[in-house]
């Protein structure tokens, strides 16, 4: 491995490259007591590692290793701290590496060891697009093969998801302490902000061709290229198909599959319910198209499946509801009328809306000529 050091103080540098050159065959490619990212770049572009002391003048080590990882996203950092005992408990909580001064040769030596046995596999060629599915929970694949990436802590990937429903767009650092961080003051979650920006750079290192975080301003902002995302797919075939018709139904049906699970369904991010809400909205819209379609055209049941559907995923849609008890009294199902009734009735009363008195009054009339029967 090649490796640069960072300290302000020049005997620490002389001394860390000492106690290196001990432990292992790290290539010292520089020293520096002030780094400079535009006139080094090609230097940071070249190393694998960096040993960063924690406490720069102008700019504090974590803000400097983020912006380190945006002209490297593949470098280790290696944090040189002379902090107590609580600030080193901070670093294991972000899962960030880290020595103590004075340097220990064999603490040393399992950091280094660590760094050298955790480095990827390369990765195949990014001319096969990256799918990234975000249906359920977040899932990576190319060329149908799943991809396991490792996230250093859940704020990390929960700040990734973040950004990839915001690709292309500036995001202010304050608006992601504020969706993210609020329950950090604002200097300690602006250091976690720093901290898991370094770790998404780190973890989608292998697919920067694909996926890049970039500083912009006071922001971040995610771009992408050549990625399949499950909802953007989804989406954009739902927007574009042609009417329903007895020639495009299989079709519409397909489409519709794709829809595997709610958006991020598997995570309790506040940030999520817009997008969720919005998405499960155009599902809806489109599952009333298919059911009522096959109503018009006497397939009662698949309208019947439909309407099953619907309630399933949004108990208190009562225009389904209906649809569905008629179905049932129909069939003479007298006990799933009932049910469906009481479903609807419960879901309602969850969100404190009064159910529509045409149902009431349907229900009541049907259930007195059952009685009557």
């Amino acid at each position: 491995m090649r490796a640069i050091l960072v300290d302000d103080e020049y005997l620490a540098l002389q001394y860390l490259e000492r106690m290196i050159g001990k432990v292992s065959n790290i290539e010292i490619v520089a020293t520096f007591t002030y780094l400079d990212l535009n006139r080094h770049a090609s230097i940071i572009e070249s190393v694998d590692l960096v040993f960063l002391d924690i406490e720069m003048p102008g700019m504090n080590g974590l803000e400097l290793a983020e912006r380190i990882t945006e002209v490297n996203p593949g470098i280790d950092v290696v944090f040189v701290t002379a902090f107590n005992e609580y600030a080193v408990q901070a670093f294991e909580l972000n899962a960030l590496d880290y020595v103590m001064k004075p340097v220990q040769l064999e603490r040393l030596k399992k950091t280094i060891e660590r760094i050298e046995n955790s480095k990827p596999d390369g990765v195949s060629s990014d001319h096969d697009t990256l799918q990234i599915s975000v249906f359920g929970e977040l899932d990576f694949a190319r060329s149908d093969q799943h991809i396991r990436l490792q996230w250093r802590t859940k704020k990390a990937e929960e700040l990734f998801l973040y950004l990839l429903l915001r690709t292309g767009e500036t995001i202010h650092k304050s608006t992601l302490v504020d969706v993210i961080w609020t329950e950090y003051d604002l200097d300690k979650a602006y250091a976690h902000l720093y901290t898991a920006i370094y770790h998404i750079r780190k973890t989608l290192s292998p697919y920067k061709n694909y996926l890049t975080v970039k500083n912009r301003q006071e922001g971040y902002v995610l771009y992408t290229d050549n990625i399949a995302l499950d909802t953007w797919q989804w989406e954009k075939q739902v927007r574009t198909m042609p009417p329903v018709a007895v020639d495009t139904i299989a079709d519409h049906e397909a489409v519709m599959d794709m829809y595997t699970a709610p958006y991020l369904a598997h995570y309790d991010y506040i940030w999520t319910d817009n997008e969720r809400f919005r998405l499960e909205h155009l599902w809806l819209q489109h599952a009333y198209k298919l059911a009522d379609f096959y109503q018009h055209h006497d397939d009662l049941e698949k309208a019947q499946e439909w309407y099953i559907q619907i309630c399933s995923t949004s108990p208190e849609e009562e225009h389904a509801a209906l649809a569905l008890m008629k179905l049932y009294a129909l069939h003479g199902y007298r006990g799933l009328v009932t049910h469906q009734f009481n479903t609807l009735k419960h879901a309602l009363k969850k969100v404190d809306i009064p159910m529509d008195p045409d149902i009431v009054d349907w229900y009541e009339q049907w259930k007195n000529t059952y009685e009557s029967n």
